[in-house]
């Protein structure tokens, strides 16, 4: 019976393990997750749900801008009938309630840092009422623009303020999106495989 000798591989032909790419993912991942306060609850665990009651139709998805003073869609539209009960997504305590813009707005500040928006909403609630998630903090007047249902609610999610805002699909608080890391080099799509 033949022996047959180890295959030896030449050091400089060797492939690293993980590529760079796949690192400054898993960096970026692990920074996000620190930067969480203490006590915050993952997106999708259940302190959120929907805002409106039935379950809406998302008419106009989440589609933040590249650059941050750029225009694009800070949020979800859900269609729904003019004068429905909004309600807050999750706990908290009234930020704002009034008109932005022109649009009548309430805007909810919760434990995990996060502060959700909702317009155009006839306030039901002042600043600095404490809400609990299902909550009716207004109903829904029509003329939304771009609005393509007989009315729409704006559903906006951000983490901050002012430069430090960074603003979050509000799907996301309800699990609802999924986010699947694809290869960016087809060396990593080797290593995965």
């Amino acid at each position: 019976m033949a022996v047959i000798p180890p295959v030896r591989r030449d050091p400089a032909r060797a492939r690293p393990l993980v590529g760079p790419t796949v690192i400054a993912l898993l960096i970026a991942l692990l920074l996000a997750c620190s930067r969480a306060p203490a006590g915050a609850a993952p997106p999708g665990s259940g302190t959120y749900g929907w805002p409106l009651n039935p379950r809406p139709a998302v008419v106009a998805a989440f589609d933040p801008p590249a650059q941050r003073w750029q225009t694009g869609h800070r949020g979800v539209d859900l269609a729904v009938a003019p004068g429905s009960p909004v309600l807050s997504a999750g706990p908290g305590t009234v930020r704002f309630a009034g008109v932005v813009a022109g649009r009548p707005t309430v805007s909810i500040a919760h434990p995990d840092g996060t502060i959700t928006t909702y317009e155009p909403v006839t306030a039901s609630v002042r600043a600095g009422t404490v809400v609990a998630r299902g909550d009716q903090i207004g109903v829904v007047q029509a003329g939304h623009p771009g609005c393509r249902a007989a009315a729409c609610l704006h559903w906006g999610a951000r983490r901050g303020s002012g430069h430090q805002a960074v603003y979050l699909d509000p799907l996301s608080l309800l699990g609802a999106v999924h986010m699947r890391l694809k290869p960016l080099q087809p060396h990593d799509a080797e290593l995965a495989s």
